[in-house]
């Protein structure tokens, strides 16, 4: 097996796991459904050479209202333009890209939606040394903010990137803050987290290691989250802003995300990608939140990207 084929074969074996082990915790936590497994394959069209996939969602639960939590594998012929925009020397290389992303929307508007990816592309060329790089992190998106979840959520982040480097958390957390950024609203999708892409550091096992640390440690960072907020009594009112917030990570996936784009322009399976949506969202002509109100402190106070550790 050649050195490609065997780092190939265990970042797949570690993504499916990763799945396995995010899909029974998750299930657990909810205690009132459990996720519907979609496996698909994609035969050869146009750029796409292949591909295969486990799509699994949660629906209705007791704590959640949608989850999904997706591994994909796809080899293309040529990189898409969202990749090659940035990478011009990748253009019309053959390409593989494997990954699982996940996003949890919660029923009580006091519980935060999360979102977690890990992902690893590989460029190839013939007679040419292959260009592979990791990516991933993970965000928090409350809809009420509470300053001690927004400490573990960091903490549990800082502590993850430590074991390997202490400038990564740093790094790694401004990008976060910069990436989760609607700028037609000059607002912040959420909290902040990790986000890293194009991660080519030190050599191929230590970027491995240091991706497997973030995705592993997903679950210790919103757990603990979770099980504090899911019992929190909630009005109509709450509610009906959580669906207005909800519209704001919609527009951010649908405009701004490079995942969705790539999938998109890869020739992804379109239903998995769309996952990430939340089952209901709305969309209020210019809402304004009353002044000191907890709405109005979240986007004044919350979603201002700063140091969650002082």
């Amino acid at each position: 097996m050649s050195e490609s084929a065997d780092i190939k074969a265990r970042v797949i074996d570690y993504l499916k796991d990763l799945q396995d082990t995010l899909t029974t915790k998750l299930a657990q936590l909810d205690g009132g459904a459990d996720f519907v497994s979609d496996d698909w394959r994609k035969e050869k069209r146009g750029n796409v050479l292949g591909g295969e996939g486990r799509t699994r969602v949660l629906t209705d639960g007791k704590l959640f209202e949608k989850g999904g939590v997706n591994f994909s594998h796809v080899v293309g012929a040529a990189m898409p333009a969202s990749a090659t925009e940035r990478k011009p020397q990748l253009a019309g290389r053959g390409f593989e890209a494997m990954g699982v992303s996940l996003v949890m929307h919660p029923h009580n508007p006091m519980v935060p939606t999360s979102h977690m990816n890990v992902r690893f592309f590989i460029a190839e060329q013939d007679q040419q040394e292959p260009l592979w790089w990791f990516g991933g992190g993970y965000d928090l998106t409350p809809y009420y903010g509470f300053k001690e979840d927004c400490k573990h959520w960091h903490q549990t982040a800082k502590n993850a990137c430590d074991a390997f480097d202490p400038a990564y958390y740093s790094e790694l957390k401004s990008w976060c803050d910069r990436y989760f950024y609607l700028p037609h609203r000059k607002e912040a999708r959420g909290v902040g987290g990790l986000f890293f892409d194009d991660f080519h550091r030190k050599d191929i096992e230590h970027s491995f290691a240091f991706t497997q640390a973030v995705g592993s440690s997903y679950l210790d960072a919103y757990c603990p989250i979770v099980e504090r907020r899911r019992n929190d009594a909630f009005t109509q009112a709450q509610r009906d802003f959580q669906l207005y917030r909800r519209g704001r990570y919609v527009e951010f996936n649908l405009v701004y995300d490079r995942g969705t784009l790539f999938g998109l322009q890869s020739g992804g399976r379109t239903e998995s990608i769309l996952m990430s949506m939340p089952p209901l969202a709305a969309w209020e002509y210019q809402h304004q939140s009353k002044p000191s109100s907890p709405e109005h402190t979240l986007t004044d106070y919350y979603l201002k990207p700063q140091d969650w550790l002082a």
